[in-house]
C-alpha cells in the first residue's frame, strides 16, 4: 500500500494551526472540502470561534459536519480530486469522550476505539490530498482529574497514530510552521 497524500498539522491553541491548514489547502488549486469536527453548543464564546473559522473560509469550499463518524465524511468525499481539509481532531475526540448532554461521568461513546480504526483506516485508504489538524497538549504537566488525563493520553495515542500515516507533519508555533516529518525535515 503506497503512502497516502497525508499532511499532519499540530500546534497549540492559537498557535496558527488552521490558517496553515487552509493556506495549504487553498495551494492545492483543487476543490476542497473542509469537514468540520466542532459540534455546536450554546456557549456564545465558542460560537464566535466557529463563526469565525466559517468567515475566513472561501465560499467555494464544501463544508461536510462530522462531530462523530469522521471516517465515513472523509470516505464520502474523498475523490481523488479534491483536497480534504479536517479540521480538528481535538474536538472531534472530545466528542467520542464526552457526551453531547455534557455529563461528565458519562462513558465515552459506543466503539470508540471502532470510530479511532475507522479513521485510521480512511486517512489510509485516501485517494486525494488530505490536510489534518489537531492540537497539541502532552507538552504539560498530567493534568488532575481522571477525564481530563484520559483526554491527554487518548489525544497523544490518535496523533501519533495518524502522524504515523502522515508523509508531511508540521509543528506551528506562534504561526511559524515547523517541518517534523517529510522533505523539508531532512
Amino acid at each position: 500500500m503506497t503512502q497516502p497524500d497525508l499532511t499532519f498539522i499540530l500546534g497549540g491553541a492559537r498557535s496558527g494551526k488552521s490558517s496553515h491548514a487552509e493556506r495549504l489547502a487553498a495551494a492545492t488549486a483543487r476543490p476542497v472540502t473542509y469537514v468540520a469536527t466542532a459540534r455546536a453548543s450554546d456557549d456564545a464564546e465558542f460560537a464566535a470561534r466557529i463563526a469565525h473559522h466559517r468567515d475566513r473560509r472561501p465560499a467555494d469550499w464544501r463544508v461536510v459536519e462530522a462531530d462523530l463518524d469522521l471516517a465515513s465524511a472523509i470516505s464520502a468525499a474523498d475523490d481523488g480530486h479534491r483536497c480534504i481539509l479536517v479540521d480538528c481532531l481535538t474536538l472531534w475526540l472530545a466528542n467520542l469522550l464526552c457526551p453531547a448532554s455534557g455529563e461528565p461521568d458519562a462513558p465515552p461513546c459506543d466503539g470508540f476505539a471502532n470510530y479511532l480504526d475507522a479513521l485510521e483506516a480512511a486517512l489510509a485508504q485516501a485517494s486525494g490530498p488530505i490536510i489534518v489538524v489537531s492540537n497539541e497538549i502532552g507538552m504539560g504537566v498530567v493534568p488532575l482529574g481522571a477525564l481530563t488525563r484520559r483526554y491527554v493520553d487518548e489525544l497523544g495515542r490518535l496523533n501519533q497514530r495518524v502522524a504515523s500515516l502522515a508523509r508531511e507533519v508540521t509543528l506551528m508555533v506562534a504561526g511559524l510552521a515547523m517541518t517534523v516529518k517529510g522533505e523539508r525535515a531532512r
